[in-house]
């Protein structure tokens, strides 16, 4: 959701009756990141939460200094993702906030619950951006979190309508986070040329690279993601990430903005492929959740009634 994860669709989710989260790093200072969080909070006065990604990088982002801006901002809830945040608990914890973790391995969830995480996002193979290595989709993903973890944990990867709530719900799951989705619709801050994108592809257009590197990430199908195929296929383990710099790296702005769609690779979900309309924040929720109790008291209970 870099590039997406705005205030204003934070606070358009939020006040749909979900958890609006403002990506973080999406904000290039920890100031920037205090001055959306106050926007946020012009636009709703419900909960809303901030994602923090901890990047594996020498020249890390100001980390406390985004916390801090998140202190400030009086931010109850953060979702983490990337490295291990334990080094960050502390200053999150301390300061009443309660932290959801990011993780594509029921091995990761149980590490991530062992240092005092208080949910988790179960991420599975179908997401959007970076799937891990293990490729284990949610069918498998969610049973198994649901049998190994004692803490609460939300379905992420794949969620799309009422089908995918219920089902996440049937699986163990507290409930369902949506990325992709949420990029298809008019609340979002993007290019329409993006929207259009998601609308018109299906669940055959993403592809996965930066496999050779360990760093997979699933994005739409386009030039730039043709051009990092064909260079990871010619240089095989020799490929460094340099050479794919230029398709890969400080792009989103001009795909997200500017609607370039060409412009580099970009993060979305086999879940385009479930997306046929771009309504309203508000009307997606508001479908799915009426959807969702129509599965579970019409079709459900007459199921379980022919049994």
């Amino acid at each position: 959701m870099h590039y997406v994860g705005f205030a204003k669709l934070a606070a358009a989710v939020s006040n749909a009756g979900g958890l609006g989260t403002i990506t973080g790093l999406t904000q290039r200072t920890p100031a920037n990141l205090a001055n959306e969080i106050a926007l946020c909070r012009d636009l709703t006065d419900k909960p809303f939460a901030v994602n923090l990604t901890f990047l594996p990088i020498v020249n890390e982002p100001d980390y406390p200094g985004y916390i801090q801006a998140i202190i400030d901002g009086g931010v109850k809830i953060v979702e983490t993702a990337g490295n291990n945040p334990a080094k960050w608990l502390p200053m999150l914890k301390d300061n009443g906030i309660k932290v959801i973790h990011k993780c594509t391995t029921v091995r990761h969830a149980l590490k991530a619950q062992s240092i005092g995480v208080d949910a988790l996002s179960i991420d599975g193979f179908e997401c959007g951006g970076h799937p891990g290595e293990d490729d284990i989709p949610n069918m498998i993903l969610l049973p198994r979190a649901a049998d190994e973890l004692d803490i609460p944990f939300v379905a992420s990867g794949g969620m799309a309508d009422a089908r995918s709530l219920v089902a996440a719900l049937a699986m163990g799951a507290e409930g369902m986070n949506m990325g992709t989705r949420f990029v298809a619709t008019q609340d979002a801050p993007v290019h329409d040329n993006v929207k259009q994108a998601i609308l018109a592809a299906s669940e055959l257009d993403t592809r996965l690279i930066m496999r050779p590197l360990r760093n997979t990430e699933r994005v739409l199908n386009n030039d730039a993601v043709k051009r990092v195929i064909e260079k990871e296929a010619a240089l095989g383990r020799d490929l460094t990430f340099g050479d794919i710099a230029a398709d890969v790296a400080g792009v989103y702005p001009k795909v997200m903005i500017e609607g370039q769609m060409n412009a580099g690779a970009w993060s979305c979900g086999m879940v385009a492929g479930l997306v046929y309309d771009i309504p309203t924040v508000k009307d997606l929720v508001e479908r799915i959740m009426r959807e969702a109790d129509s599965i579970i008291n019409d079709r459900l209970r007459r199921i379980s009634a022919q049994g």
